[in-house]
């Protein structure tokens, strides 16, 4: 037989030489070679390209991932290795004789020849510190990725060619990233901490956001997930928020937009009654500009739209995105989630409603009108009684000049979980809660969250544009637009492994250096709008997440449906929490603090208080806070996850698995997909999600949150066994743990899209 090898020439095929190939991927695994070469043997054809043949090895070898079997995952992600390793020795010119990694000084000087790598990675770093740092790479490290890993980061994150060639390989892909993230620091510190940022992310400790990860090098590094806007009751502000979103949207970013202060159908506009079209024609121009702006032809743009439950729309709302009612009013492409106050919770409750569980919809327009405020604005500040909200909404219920729609609350919870069960949606945002538990109440208001659900933020929406006719020193006039900027939200993500990093060494490690990292992203960062810019020096927050929630029970021993499973939760999460603020005000100390520290509940020790952190190590802590700062008004988030559990060989976010071991396929390939470290003493730890009693869930989410200052991603599980009672009941148990927000509903019966701009 003939083969045509990678460089075009023609030669004779030597099996000797695929042998090879297939004894490297087998080394030090465990499995017979035989299997594979006879596998391969059917396969092979006169004429064929040996790149092909590689690629038919690869793919046999992932067919052979089984249950029983799951090393050969490990050979198959050698082999994508080795053909990675070929691809780059021909495209960046190696000798005959070199293979895998070459010089990194070479590389970076090509891709920035190219337009692909920003310059300012050459001009922020000397060659022998570039040399210095391409010797620091660790190519071994590329066996600790599994083949979903390793092919994630190849096909997402490894910077390649105008037409797809492979140029940068895993391990110059990290560190390319750790040398952009470390040009925060004084030029004699950056190849430090360069390599300290290397060393947790190809290690696989932790990971960075999908934006941060795909862009941090890169011309245009714009390395934020989150954003959040707030849309004010007028034309210009709706739009403005539009706009902003399609600029968001045209560099990846994922965006939530609260939309609750925008007056409901049939309101007056200007004084003439009736006029007004409500929320629906607004959302439908978010949806249809989230089509529009679909970043690069790549997906469409990603948005979460919220409206508060006791809004006149909210029935409308509710059914967005389901398949009953005119299609002229729906927004398909939205995700829309609900904010809700404890007074409607109360309502659904026999023991504490009032008025027979009666609950009253209304304008947030009209009631600025007639009583002077925004309701919207307000919270209950104290958990389980009445505050200023409550206390505001029933004066606003008994008020005669209000309009107001009567219905009973149960009514409504029923209209959300037939949305939920059909569509996953909506999101639901536990706003007294959030409010309550925001440690800097004293510079803001929190309305909703971001796409995912895990920003809780201080937010605000933007002044009215005034503008003047200037001339130039020719006399040519021209218009000068200024507008006052609300807090526009910008979270920058990054997550810990808790499959590698679980125990109190390696998160006293690991942490400060993520805490960090994450501060650094905000300094070096290119943020799309100026309005996110200016919150972004203001509050310097960062969302400090992990992945690796089950896999870190299973390899622990511990069942996830179990006391255990609480007391670990409530464990590692104060770890966590305690290094993280830890680090924070370590950086205070070098950096200076951000902009509202003064005043907030860091400085005052009531952030600490409420979470009852009483031992003497925390009151160490709360009294260094106090003394020398944070660095970050806001710290911990924890995000879905999707990509980067995935190259970083754990399971989702602080999701149970899906199930042990299946076959996703995607673009005619077929991807293995299975429970890390699977093994007789881990099998029966991986049950999955769907079997699984959500109470668990919820109850462990609480015992996380209690250290978490913003949210989670977190999902519910059911099946289309599931009563709606029971599903009621997950509801008003998360709300009354202090759960502050609620992501999917996920039936069996009805999939759901990921948001790709926050999945990592």
């Amino acid at each position: 037989m003939q083969v045509i090898k990678r460089n075009g020439q023609a030669a004779e095929m030597e099996f000797s030489k695929f042998k090879k190939v297939i004894d490297f991927a087998i080394e030090g695994i465990g499995l017979n070679s035989l299997e594979l070469e006879q596998a391969l043997l059917p396969q092979l054809k006169d004429g064929m390209r040996t790149k092909e043949i590689q690629r038919i090895l690869i793919q046999t070898a992932v067919e052979k991932v089984t249950i029983q079997e799951p090393n050969w995952d490990k050979v198959a992600a050698k082999l994508y290795i080795y053909d990675l390793y070929k691809e780059a020795g021909i495209n960046r010119d190696y000798s005959k004789k070199s293979f895998g990694y070459g010089s990194f000084y070479k590389l970076l000087k090509m891709l920035t020849d190219e337009g692909l790598y920003g310059d300012y990675i050459l001009k922020g770093y000397k060659k022998k510190e570039v040399d210095e740092l391409g010797d620091y790479i660790k190519p071994e490290r590329d066996y600790l990725l599994t083949y979903v890993g390793v092919k994630t980061l190849a096909e997402r994150y490894c910077v390649k060619g105008y037409n797809k060639e492979v140029y940068e390989l895993p391990q110059e892909a990290f560190m390319g990233v750790a040398m952009a993230i470390a040009l925060a620091e004084k030029p004699e510190d950056r190849v430090h901490w360069a390599k300290q940022f290397y060393d947790v992310m190809s290690l696989l400790q932790m990971t960075e956001a999908t934006p941060t990860m795909s862009n941090a090098r890169k011309p245009f590094n714009q390395l934020s997930s989150c954003f959040i806007g707030t849309m004010d009751d007028s034309l210009e502000s709706i739009f403005h928020i539009v706009d902003l979103f399609s600029q968001v949207s045209k560099y990846g970013g994922g965006m939530g937009i609260y939309i609750g202060k925008v007056r409901a159908t049939n309101s007056d506009i200007r004084g003439f009654k009736g006029t007004s079209g409500g929320v629906i024609p607004w959302i439908r121009i978010i949806n249809d500009t989230a089509i529009a702006c679909n970043q690069l032809g790549v997906r469409n743009g990603a948005v979460s739209v919220t409206l508060d439950i006791w809004h006149r729309d909210i029935w409308e709302f509710l059914n967005l995105k389901t398949n009953n009612g005119d299609e002229r009013r729906k927004a398909h492409d939205i995700f829309p989630a609900v904010s809700i106050p404890d007074v409607f919770m109360r309502q659904l409750k026999k023991e504490t409603r009032v008025r027979d569980g009666k609950f009253y919809l209304m304008c947030p327009h009209e009631i600025r009108r007639v009583m002077g405020w925004s309701l919207e604005d307000s919270f209950d500040e104290a958990e389980g009684e009445e505050g200023e909200f409550s206390k505001r909404y029933w004066a606003c219920v008994d008020h005669p000049d209000i309009p107001k729609e009567e219905v009973n609350a149960i009514d409504l919870l029923k209209a959300i979980i037939k949305s939920d069960t059909e569509t996953g949606t909506p999101f639901q945002f536990f706003r007294d809660t959030v409010n309550r538990m925001n440690p800097n109440k004293h510079a803001g208001r929190i309305y909703s969250s971001n796409l995912c659900m895990e920003i809780n933020q201080n937010m605000s929406v933007s002044g009215e544009v005034t503008r003047k006719t200037m001339k130039d020193k020719d006399g040519n006039e021209y218009v000068v637009e200024t507008r006052e900027s609300g807090d526009f939200v910008v979270c920058n993500l990054g997550s810990l492994n808790l499959g590698r990093t679980n125990t109190e060494e390696t998160i006293a490690q690991v942490v400060p250096v993520v805490v960090r990292m994450l501060d650094n992203v905000i300094t070096i960062n290119n943020l799309p709008v100026k309005e996110a810019e200016i919150t972004n020096a203001k509050y310097r927050a960062i969302g400090l997440g992990s992945f690796g929630y089950h896999h870190m029970l299973a390899i622990n021993g511990v069942k996830w449906e179990s006391d255990e499973h609480l007391e670990m939760a409530d464990r590692i999460y104060e770890l966590v929490n305690y290094h993280a603020i830890k680090a924070s005000c370590e950086l205070a100390k070098e950096k200076g603090s951000y902009a509202f520290f003064e005043g907030s509940e860091w400085q005052t020790g009531e952030y600490f208080k409420r979470r009852d952190y009483t031992s003497a190590e925390w009151q160490a802590l709360a009294a260094e806070v106090s003394a020398n700062g944070l660095r970050n008004g806001y710290l911990m988030a924890v995000a879905p996850n999707g990509s980067s559990s995935q190259y970083g060989g754990s399971t989702q976010s602080i999701d149970p698995i899906y199930s042990k071991f299946y076959m996703d396929e995607k673009k005619n390939q077929v991807i293995p997909i299975i429970a890390p470290d699977l093994n007789p003493q881990t099998f029966w730890l991986y049950k999955e999600a769907h079997k699984i009693d959500q109470t668990w869930s919820i109850k462990a989410c609480a015992a996380r949150q209690r250290h978490i200052d913003q949210s989670q991603s977190f999902n519910l599980y059911i099946t289309p066994e599931t009563k709606a009672t029971e599903i009621a009941q997950m509801y008003i148990l998360a709300w009354t743990l202090g759960v502050k927000t609620l992501y999917y509903t996920r039936s069996r019966s009805a999939e759901v899209e990921e948001c790709a701009a926050c999945s990592a």
